[in-house]
């Protein structure tokens, strides 16, 4: 039997980050759907064709062309073990689509980390990041200061805070997240398949965490 993963997280708790160290240590493989966009589009697809259609217009990629992805996915080889899923699904519906996909190869989804932290602690990380307008490096006020105030580094250019980084947008951004999310929260809950991880820790020890609930579970 495979092991397949939902990891749930608001923006700036790490997920993403998580995903790919754990996939690597655990063996199984990381898909962002994200990423899976972006590759089926890069290698002009069919499926890639019609998700940039949506994408193009501003419009969300709908269910069945998302988990039409997912599904030709899981069928390569580095996914014999199981996988990560990371940004699917979004929704209970998109859950029990995934359900289903799963079961028709006699698999289900065993377990689902929610890697969470205080709000403030979100808005930290993310509000502080700066970006150098040059070649895109990325400092933080906190965690990676430049030496000189608003300069790069690396090149000398100037350093800027995109929109999405300012404390209002990010504000909004988490309580979007969470407020979209509870209901996927809620599912996986109730079927005793959602674990919380404290996020507000240092990296190695939200993955030994996570290492840990895996280990427990199997």
């Amino acid at each position: 039997m495979a092991t397949y993963i939902v990891l749930l997280g608001p923006p700036g708790v790490g997920k993403g980050t998580q995903a790919k160290i754990v996939a690597n240590q655990s063996g199984l493989a990381h898909i962002s759907s994200g990423d899976l966009f972006r590759e089926n589009i890069k290698n002009h697809t069919e499926l890639g064709q019609l998700a940039e259609n949506f994408i193009n217009k501003g419009e969300l990629v709908p269910d069945d062309l998302t988990i039409a992805m997912i599904k030709d996915r899981i069928t390569r080889s580095d996914c014999e073990s199981g996988a990560i899923l990371d940004g699917f699904p979004r929704t209970p519906v998109q859950a029990d689509a995934a359900k289903i996909m799963l079961n028709e190869i006699g698999e289900d989804i065993d377990i689902v980390p929610f890697i969470t932290a205080p709000d403030e602690i979100l808005v930290e990380r993310l509000s502080g990041r700066w970006t150098c307008r040059k070649s895109g490096h990325i400092f933080h006020t906190v965690f990676n200061p430049p030496l000189k105030e608003g300069v790069c580094d690396i090149d000398g250019s100037e350093l800027y805070q995109r929109d999405d980084d300012k404390v209002e947008t990010v504000k909004n951004r988490i309580q979007v997240y969470l407020r979209r999310t509870s209901p996927l929260i809620a599912y996986y809950r109730e079927q005793g398949k959602l674990v919380e991880v404290q996020g507000n820790q240092a990296i190695e020890e939200v993955t030994r965490d996570l290492l840990d609930v895996l280990a427990k579970e199997y």
